[in-house]
């Protein structure tokens, strides 16, 4: 591993070095703290589907060896001479960017994640040349702009996948309207990112219906987080029954699947968001886009600034992730349960966080 000057702090991480789905300890150097860095002891991380396809190299783009995870919550144990915003101690995260260009109109606006020479958290290329290491480790040295802060009533633990399942559905939301109450919203998949849609649609005092293909995921939409209608999609009258009913749509499904009777439910002018990357191109039908005068439009993470917002509303309104907590030994687990989407909703990596913080 080729070692860059100023790279030199050790730190212990977990990284998958082939294709084989599995992560081992290694042992890496990160950057001293610069002027415009924050050093954060990590507590927790949270475990993407994202992280799933880097560590295979699905998507075919992997820098073996990879260090996963951009859902990073923990304390700040140091501060560069021109970081204003975090001190010592403070309760911070790292979501799925570490680095774009500053200088183009995407980073003016804070679309960071929509820059040309965005650098994602980890298997990207830094400012400096260097591959960059993810969360599954116990130490990380952030740029300040790309820092937050985490509300102090958020246990670290359960706002960790905030960081990315959070932002990647609060930001269509807000780009499309839906943070009004009164509207009709329908999420497809209920795994880590369509729980917190729903989460967030009922807070902020919309109608929720969960669309899924299992019909045995019923009750804990409905009971546990209190979605109004529940819609086997499968299912061909239930459909139907629900026709022209939904103003908006997120689709947080990573399977190929096609997308006409998921339209059939929008109302005319209705909006469908995908947020989610299958590897085999979705179907997408011409008859009910224009009989329906449908939308359909994508969304990928979001700025920093949406970020924070989305944070503070977290905080005010008292929402995180159901998590189930993974120590670092049984990663390559939780790994393979992932793969077969056998958790509620998310793991996240216990690496050097206790429950108080």
């Amino acid at each position: 591993m080729e070692v860059t000057p100023n790279h030199t702090q050790t730190v212990t991480g977990w990284a998958a070095m082939d294709e084989s789905g599995k992560v081992e300890p290694f042992i890496f150097k990160r950057r001293e703290n610069g002027v415009d860095d924050v050093t954060i002891k990590v507590q927790y991380c949270g475990m993407c589907h994202t992280d799933l396809h880097f560590i295979q190299n699905d998507w075919g783009i992997t820098m073996y060896p990879v260090v996963p995870g951009h859902e990073i919550t923990g304390v700040v144990t140091k501060v560069g001479s021109n970081v204003s915003g975090f001190k010592v101690g403070d309760r911070v995260g790292v979501g799925c960017i570490s680095a774009s260009c500053l200088d183009c109109e995407h980073c003016h606006r804070s679309e960071e994640n929509y820059c040309d020479k965005v650098t994602l958290t980890y298997n990207g290329i830094f400012w400096d040349g260097t591959v960059t290491y993810g969360g599954y480790s116990n130490m990380l040295v952030a740029n300040k702009r790309f820092v937050v802060r985490i509300p102090d009533n958020l246990p670290l633990d359960a706002a960790a996948p905030l960081l990315c399942a959070g932002i990647t559905v609060y930001s269509p939301m807000k780009q499309h309207g839906m943070l009004q109450s009164g509207g009709n919203l329908g999420v497809i998949g209920l795994g880590g990112l369509g729980h917190v849609a729903v989460k967030f649609g009922k807070a902020f005092g919309l109608r929720v219906t969960v669309i899924s293909t299992s019909p045995a995921k019923e009750r804990e939409a409905r009971e546990r987080l209190k979605a109004d209608d529940f819609i086997v999609s499968t299912n061909q009258k239930q459909m139907q029954a629900m026709a022209r009913s939904l103003d908006y749509i997120i689709d947080t499904v990573s399977a190929k699947h096609s997308l006409g009777p998921i339209l059939e439910l929008l109302k005319v002018n209705g909006k469908l968001v995908l947020v989610a990357a299958p590897d085999q191109p979705v179907e997408l039908p011409s008859f009910p886009l224009i009989f329906g005068k449908r939308t359909v439009s994508g969304s990928m993470t979001g700025g920093l600034k949406e970020t924070k917002e989305m944070l503070d509303l977290c905080g005010e309104h008292n929402i995180t992730c159901d998590i189930e907590l993974v120590s670092t030994d049984r990663i390559n687990e939780a790994l393979a349960r992932l793969a077969r989407n056998d958790v509620r909703y998310r793991f996240v990596i216990n690496i050097g966080g206790n429950s108080k913080l």
